[in-house]
């Protein structure tokens, strides 16, 4: 029997062997803005094939991690669909194609891993002969077994389907007639006929409108999805009861006291809770933490469908460390820093699962009042507000609605969702227009080759004009040089800006972009009476000034960024960061807000660094010696033979293409200026650097003097007296609220003398709507019935308060409709309401009804 860890090994060995690069795996959140994960083991290849980065190898071959939840609702109710799963692949990068791929795909599945060749069936697009040629005479495979298929042979990426793409042909087992009709894939089942190898022949993009445009070189990327592969390696029925599944079943079988195997529901919930372990606990790995939007809320509502599984099979104790723990023995072999990071990994589950199952109460409230208003519905617009603001899967709202005899209108809740997916998308279109006209990019890179950046060594470049096209605004052009000191905008690095001239012309450059990988974009203003021709002799001068302090922020980004790891954990890790000549911004992930001795921890560690000065090295290696390295690198995960390692003294070192300074000295101060919460277990923290710090650093200087100066103190004393203001404001404002009272019950027993049947309706201007209030209370206490007291408290707005001591008047209704006139409303109890207005020259109008009303 081969396990999980021999099967990895022979694919790659297999390969490696006949000339590929074995590459590791890549993360789960991809480099690549169109998918919010690796959905395939070609997504981190995927500049490669469409040309934009030469490949470092002709040929690689790689385990890759992979996360999909396009197939999560049917998740658990079969027996070969999983969320997290590990694709084994081959590819071929302009080197070989079908001729080369079909015969090493065979070779493997029939004499390596010695999968019976008689249970293989083949499936081609039916528009590719070459293929079925190939079939039948390198791997001899039988012309019966072979079958045509249309759209299902045609791979593309994710739901949109944009980027590289092409014909595909397929390697199915068959399991047997017990699993189902004969017929082959084309005819059979899934159950019987199992896809368990998929090579594409990569040779088209697809555009956004829809055409095919061919690749710059015919490539090929295959998958063998590990799990569907390992049942038939292993004798086993089902991918769950696998080495790398069966475990985590275990675990979930002792967690809930339920069996697998004893009943066909309960199977149902033990595989989801496999699987979701597996999934939450390798996204989470890999940095990404629940949120209501992005991966994050994938990320949740995979936790959250677990969680409520488990609550339906009766679990009402935390689960989920468990499991990802179980999880962590289980693949930590082959990924080690799920092993490393479990306890981040764990803590992040936990939450997650703590404030799920509050939400399941809350949800649960709103839920039943829902179900209890006699409509017999539960509206679309209700269950989004479930869905939405209190993350209750629609799919527990329909089951509980139908447990009550009640329908739910999903047709309502799409709608919602729709509007919702709508917003999105519109996003999406406006970050795609953002980045100009694509095509014309591409042709000068084809054309010209790629920008050489100079910046890292000079401020100043001779170069020469490529191209001049014409701004996105009126007045502005954007140039194209050969060569570059410009820096452009990457990393959370805002763009250099400056100064380009010709012998004809001056451009003033406001902002530099990377439009498309290789080719640098010089957004500018040309000066009037000038102008600039591709073809010319150029000078290139970057403003320095902006880019020293820019490069000090920088720096100081990375220093603050390990003084936060050092000071809360190695779970902080950087979800975003802005760097500026000017501050700099940098998000990260910690659940909670530091406490202020923490920050202030923070900010002297970030400075003791600055204060040794220690010399900034800059080291370009292999990505496998900068991991050795401790280099750390988050969300920018990208395949390549060559990386930058900034080391910025003895405790940050990280992978960066950013600018930095050559000392930690010349940053300067350090000094923090704000940190909050930007979402869900996400942080931010803000900072100025350098002269930005020591002119905050004087602000405060010269404010700490003005206030001594108005306190009469010294500067060392203004603490104290200020202490002491306060300390008289205090008393002065206690003494206030003394003769307030005083004042108002002396109001009150006047008003209550000259009470009509118990009643007293009375116009009070000049107090909010609390003092009315306790005014009211007040003139009831001195044996008034009924008080209705109403004003303007400042001469544009009325405030209404309403005390009743007899059961037949009701403060808050009465309150209520008497608000309604002067163009307001509120309320409040049967003995005591508020409310309020905009009407003031009703008042009097208002208190005319009351008296009508009361008869007063």
């Amino acid at each position: 029997m081969m396990d999980a860890n021999q099967l990895r090994s022979t694919f790659t060995g297999f390969y490696a062997e006949r000339g590929h690069a074995v590459v590791p795996s890549a993360s789960l959140v991809p480099h690549d803005p169109t998918v919010l994960f690796t959905i395939a083991g070609m997504v981190p290849f995927k500049p490669y094939f469409t040309g934009e980065e030469t490949p470092p190898w002709a040929r690689a071959t790689s385990v890759q991690k992979c996360f999909r939840t396009v197939d999560i609702d049917i998740i658990g109710r079969t027996e070969r669909h999983c969320t997290f799963f590990e694709m084994l692949g081959n590819f071929s990068f302009g080197d070989y194609f079908k001729s080369d791929a079909i015969p090493l795909a065979w070779e493997l599945m029939t004499e390596v891993l010695g999968i019976d060749a008689g249970r293989l069936w083949v499936t081609v697009h039916e528009s590719d002969d070459e293929a079925r040629e190939i079939w039948l005479d390198a791997a001899r495979v039988p012309e019966g077994r072979i079958q045509a298929l249309g759209e299902d042979n045609f791979w593309k990426m994710g739901d949109g389907g944009l980027g590289p793409c092409g014909p595909s042909s397929e390697l199915f087992y068959d399991r047997g007639p017990a699993y189902g009709a004969e017929g082959g894939p084309a005819h059979g089942g899934e159950e019987r006929y199992v896809e368990i190898y998929n090579l594409v022949f990569m040779q088209y993009n697809k555009l956004a409108d829809g055409s095919l445009a061919d690749l710059p070189g015919k490539s090929i990327d295959t998958g063998a999805g590990l799990e569907r592969n390992l049942p038939m390696l292993q004798g086993v029925e089902s991918l769950f009861e696998t080495d790398v599944f069966r475990p985590v079943l275990a675990e979930a079988e002792e967690i809930t006291g339920v069996r697998y195997g004893a009943d066909v529901h309960t199977d149902v919930s033990l595989r989801i809770l496999a699987d979701h372990a597996r999934a939450m606990a390798m996204v989470v790995a890999d940095g990404v933490l629940p949120a209501n939007e992005g991966r994050g809320y994938v990320l949740r509502r995979v936790i959250r469908r677990a969680v409520r599984r488990a609550f339906q099979l009766g679990v009402l104790e935390e689960f989920t460390p468990r499991l990802v723990a179980t999880v962590a023995g289980v693949l930590g072999g082959a990924y080690p820093t799920l092993v490393d990071d479990l306890d981040r990994v764990q803590d992040t589950v936990a939450r997650e699962e703590g404030a799920f199952r509050r939400t399941l109460d809350a949800g649960s409230v709103i839920l039943e009042e829902a179900l209890r208003d006699g409509t017999g519905r539960v509206s679309g617009a209700t269950a989004f507000r479930l869905h939405d603001t209190h993350g209750f899967p629609i799919e527990l709202t329909m089951e509980m609605a139908a447990e009550a005899g009640v329908e739910v209108d999903t047709e309502g809740f799409e709608r919602e969702m729709e509007a919702q997916r709508e917003l999105a998308r519109a996003d999406a279109r406006r970050r795609r227009q953002a980045l100009g006209d694509e095509s014309t990019y591409r042709g000068l890179l084809a054309e010209s080759g790629p920008t050489r950046f100079t910046g890292y060594e000079h401020y100043e470049e001779p170069s020469r004009v490529v191209a001049v096209l014409a701004g996105s605004q009126p007045g502005t052009a954007e140039i194209v040089l050969d060569r570059t000191p410009f820096y452009a905008e990457s990393g959370g690095q805002v763009g250099d800006t400056g100064v380009i001239t010709t012998e004809t012309g001056r451009a003033r450059v406001l902002d530099t972009q990377n439009v498309i990988p290789g080719l640098v974009v010089h957004r500018a203003t040309i000066d009037e009476g000038g102008e600039l021709f591709p073809g010319q002799d150029a000078l290139a001068v970057i403003d320095a000034g902006r880019r020293e302090s820019t490069r000090r922020h920088h720096t100081g980004t990375h220093l603050l960024h390990s003084a936060l790891r050092q000071v809360l954990g190695d779970h902080v890790r950087q979800q975003g960061s802005l760097v500026a000549p000017d501050r700099l911004r940098f998000d990260f992930s910690h659940p909670k807000a530091p406490r202020p001795e923490e920050l202030a921890e923070v900010a002297e560690a970030a400075n003791a660094d600055v204060l040794s000065d220690a010399t900034v090295e800059v080291i370009e290696t292999s990505r496998a010696q900068a991991e050795a390295l401790g280099a750390l690198a988050f969300f920018k995960d990208k395949y390549g033979d060559r990386v930058r390692v900034v080391r910025a003294g003895v405790h940050s070192t990280e992978l960066c293409g950013g600018t930095h300074v050559d000392a930690l000295g010349m940053i300067g101060p350090i000094t923090i200026v704000s940190e909050g919460s930007i979402g869900s277990n996400t942080r931010r923290i803000e900072a100025v650097t350098g002269k930005g710090s020591l002119a905050l650093l004087a602000e405060s200087r010269r404010t700490v003097d003005e206030a001594a100066r108005l306190l009469r103190v010294e500067s060392g004393g203004v603490l104290e007296a200020l202490q002491k203001v306060l300390d008289r404001q205090r008393e002065a404002e206690k003494e206030l609220q003394r003769m307030q009272g005083a004042r108002l019950q002396e109001e009150a027993a006047r008003l209550a003398q000259r009470a009509e049947n118990g009643v007293v309706v009375h116009r009070q201007d000049g107090l909010p709507s609390e003092q009315l209030r306790d005014l009211a209370q007040a003139v009831q206490r001195h044996g008034a019935r009924v008080v209705v007291v109403a004003g303007s408290p400042g001469g544009s707005k009325v405030a209404v308060a309403v005390a009743s001591g007899d059961q037949a008047v009701d403060a808050g209704s009465t309150a209520k409709e008497l608000a309604q006139m002067v163009g307001g409303g509120g309320g409040g109890s049967a003995e005591l309401a508020v409310a309020g207005g905009s009407d003031p020259a009703k008042v009097d109008d208002l208190l005319a009804e009351a008296r009508r009303r009361l008869g007063s």
